[in-house]
């Protein structure tokens, strides 16, 4: 009986005096704050290999009910134990700590009691992350890299027997990417791994019988996935209101409703469309000296998408988008330096073709180490179009990833954007891990996005630029209508290519591409319009404390505070 109480101490850090000594505030906090997240990374291995911790590496989540309700306790007991903390005894920043864990512990319960994502999402059981992660990235040598690699191959009949058990009804759209994401999983194990069995050739009898078992179990998946799952995959991918408006406050952290920002990216959407035609107008002049007809001139969708197809004509290709965006690159950072925008990190970036196991959801994204990483690269991933697109797709995929449009793109995920944001947030530190471990997507998204802005503003690109700019705003004011309209408003996929094309001036590839995501990732496209706007907020509140001031003390203070919610960087910064 003594040795189970005192288990129980130890396995869920709850904090009574019976099992430590009496402590102030800070401390019971930092001490259960400790406790949670080492239980977190301990049940959570593909986690910790993603934030730097390589203590368990050789095991894959358990994604059983058995390892579903494990997370279930975690969460709930370190819940009941955090409202026992005494919140105006904690030091400033224990205090921002303490709120952001309590929410993401409200957030994780939510998802496993409410939203139960394990029952009709297959997407959850594509491991092909926990493959990458363990190669991409020199942490460790190779053999041991691989060594762990082996444990895990070993372990994927488990998940897919997992899969097996707790899939139910599915949302067509969702068993659809499944299927086209394992046929990635299954290329990185039989094709992409050959590379670093080449620099290890030791391994290859090891891993050998692993690599053929785990490659038959994801083919045999695949093959249940197509012939079984999917065609009872009848459920509805409509999160709902309620659900929807519930989630939407866990990944936005932000006070606003989903009536606020509906009503905000409307209004906006009009003012934005109007910006944009004011710097489309002097294009379309020189770019169609013949047309001088005030009539024409004055219909502002039609100089504006005249102007973006003029811009659209030059693109690149499947075979020139990576080397052109290496060049935007060392062009943005060349701009953030000569301009003291802010401070630029020497942290390497590399600019790589996306994983075939993450295609499907997003074009580009940037993936930095782990704030607990010592050493590795930042990838700035960029998605080839599908091997199944007709050419007239492919072309509208490229027209709108025009080489203007991608030197935005370049900005968001790279400099001044994602990869310089997150370099600074890794060098954050604080009395817990909290901010490390739980960063908010409004915030990151919110920072990329401004970023954008802020280099057109110092006149980066142009008009040209510019143009792409605005086009990029227009869309991110548009991801947050139809995000909502959607899941909760029966938004249906005509209503939502109508309003990308006809509002946004996309082309019909992007806003394909946008409908599938926005079906698969809801509440998510919100936090960039969201995000944005409480950036700009900030940058205000900042400028009204401190008065004119130049942009790089600014924005490196901005980003001194890890990445959390924006509202908790105006309090770290003292700006309520």
């Amino acid at each position: 009986m003594k040795n189970t109480f005192v288990l129980l101490c130890v396995m869920t850090g709850l904090i009574f005096s019976s099992c430590a000594p009496r402590q102030n505030a800070d401390q019971q906090f930092e001490s259960l704050a400790g406790n949670y997240i080492e239980r977190l990374l301990h049940l959570n291995p593909e986690w910790a290999t993603g934030l730097g911790d390589h203590r368990f590496d050789e095991r894959l989540n358990n994604y059983s009910v058995a390892g579903i309700d494990a997370q279930r306790t975690l969460a709930k007991a370190y819940l009941d134990s955090i409202v026992t903390v005494d919140v105006d005894g904690l030091n400033p920043s224990n205090k921002i700590d303490y709120k952001i864990l309590r929410i993401n512990l409200e957030s994780m319960l939510y998802a496993l009691d409410t939203l139960r994502d394990f029952e009709w999402n297959p997407l959850s059981y594509n491991v092909g992350g926990a493959i990458y992660g363990l190669l991409a990235r020199d942490f460790a040598p190779v053999k041991d890299r691989l060594a762990s690699l082996k444990e895990r191959l070993s372990a994927i009949s488990e998940v897919v027997t997992a899969a097996k058990t707790n899939l139910r009804n599915p949302p067509k759209i969702y068993t659809e990417t499944a299927i086209n994401q394992n046929v990635g999983t299954i290329s990185l194990i039989k094709e992409d791994l050959k590379m670093y069995l080449d620099q290890a050739p030791e391994m290859k009898t090891a891993l050998a019988p692993v690599q053929a078992e785990a490659a038959k179990a994801l083919e045999e998946y695949g093959q249940w996935l197509q012939k079984d799952l999917l065609p009872r995959s009848n459920g509805d991918f409509r999160l709902g209101d309620e659900k929807f408006r519930k989630k939407l406050y866990y990944s936005l952290e932000s006070n606003l409703t989903k009536e606020d920002v509906l009503k905000a990216a409307e209004d906006d959407l009009m003012k934005t469309q109007g910006t944009l035609y004011e710097t489309a107008l002097p294009l379309f002049r020189k770019f169609f000296p013949n047309v001088t007809d005030a009539k024409k001139l004055d219909d502002k969708k039609a100089i504006i998408k005249g102007v973006l197809d003029k811009l659209a004509d030059t693109h690149p290709s499947n075979s020139t988008i990576v080397d052109l965006a290496k060049q935007d690159l060392k062009a943005t950072t060349d701009f953030v330096r000569t301009n003291n925008l802010v401070t630029v990190p020497d942290k390497p970036i590399k600019i790589i073709v996306m994983p075939e196991y993450q295609r499907g959801v997003a074009v580009a994204y940037c993936d930095a180490p782990g704030p607990l990483e010592k050493t590795g690269e930042t990838f700035f991933a960029i998605s080839p179009t599908p091997k199944d697109w007709t050419p007239k797709r492919v072309e509208s995929f490229f027209r709108e990833y025009n080489n203007y449009m991608l030197q935005d793109l370049t900005m968001h995920e790279g400099m001044p954007g994602h990869y310089l944001q997150l370099a600074h947030s890794n060098t954050f530190k604080a009395p817990t891990m909290v901010r490390a471990i739980f960063s908010s997507g409004t915030f990151v998204e919110g920072w990329a996005t401004y970023g954008e802005q802020f280099m057109v503003e110092k006149g980066y690109g142009g008009p040209e630029v510019k143009m792409q700019q605005l086009k990029m705003r227009l869309r991110l004011i548009i991801n947050a209508i139809i995000d909502q309209k959607i899941h909760t408003a029966g938004m249906t996929e005509k209503e939502a290519m109508d309003l990308m094309m006809n509002e946004g001036f996309q082309e019909e590839g992007e806003a394909a591409g946008k409908w599938r995501r926005a079906c698969l990732s809801s509440a998510q496209l919100s936090t960039y319009y969201v995000g944005n706007t409480e950036l700009n907020l900030l940058q205000k509140a900042y400028e009204a404390k401190h008065g004119s001031t130049n942009m790089k003390t600014m924005h490196d203070a901005m980003i001194s505070v890890g990445s959390p919610a924006p509202r908790y960087v105006k309090e770290a910064l003292g700006l309520e």
